[in-house]
């Protein structure tokens, strides 16, 4: 075998290793990312659903708060009434 095609085959190794080893770091790294995206994704989430939740008691205490007010009334006017 001569020098020249011995160098061809040992550079061609060499560009398919560096080659394969940056496919597969960039694989590691995308699949890094896209972890971090699914954990704040998932917090996000986590967030609306509390809010909506939060939303819905605040409703109710609304209207709570307008029965108390009702009847308040009601006592209020009952009393000026006797």
């Amino acid at each position: 075998m001569s020098e020249t095609v011995l160098i061809a085959l040992i550079s061609l190794f060499g560009t398919l290793g560096g080659t394969f080893g940056g496919i597969l770091t960039s694989g590691k790294l995308t699949n890094y990312r896209i972890e971090q995206l699914e954990k704040r994704v998932e917090k996000h989430n986590n967030l609306v659903e509390r809010t909506y939740e939060l939303e819905e008691k605040i409703q109710l205490h609304e209207e709570k708060i307008k029965v108390i007010n009702h009847r308040i009334n009601d006592l209020e006017q009952g009393s000026l009434a006797g």
